[in-house]
């Protein structure tokens, strides 16, 4: 999707905005009307670090196609300090140096082109901290 689009219909993806369970402390990314873990409906706004640590990770060698020139490339399970977890692409390192428990940060990067309209689309990717 278009980042100007994206920005006005989800700006809480870019801005690290996740949803804090006042009942059990469960923290959701992205933000959730009820808790998924207790279903409780008492939830507060709270900004993510953008430091993290890698739970599991893939190499990506056979991507799509806006993402062929950049293969192969890791694809990490991140948990922020929150405990919150997103999936995002590692970069600025290579594949198999990836290891479980290695320690990231997020940064704002563009994420691909969007098809023949050549629209850019930006999100948050990991590097190593």
């Amino acid at each position: 999707m278009p980042s100007a689009r994206y920005w006005r219909e989800i700006p809480t993806r870019f801005r690290m905005e996740a949803s804090k369970c006042g009942k059990c402390g469960r923290v959701s990314y992205p933000r959730r009307q009820v808790c998924p873990a207790c279903r409780a409906r008492d939830l507060e706004d709270t900004n993510l670090s953008l430091n993290g640590e890698v739970i599991t990770y893939t190499a990506v060698h056979a991507p799509p196609t806006d993402l062929a020139n950049e293969a192969p490339y890791a694809m990490a399970l991140i948990e922020t300090p929150e405990k919150a977890r997103l999936m995002v692409q590692l970069v600025d390192c290579d594949p198999s140096t990836v290891k479980a428990g290695m320690k990231v940060r997020l940064e704002f990067r563009k994420i691909r082109k969007e098809g023949h309209t050549g629209i850019l689309c930006y999100g948050h990717k990991a590097v190593p901290a």
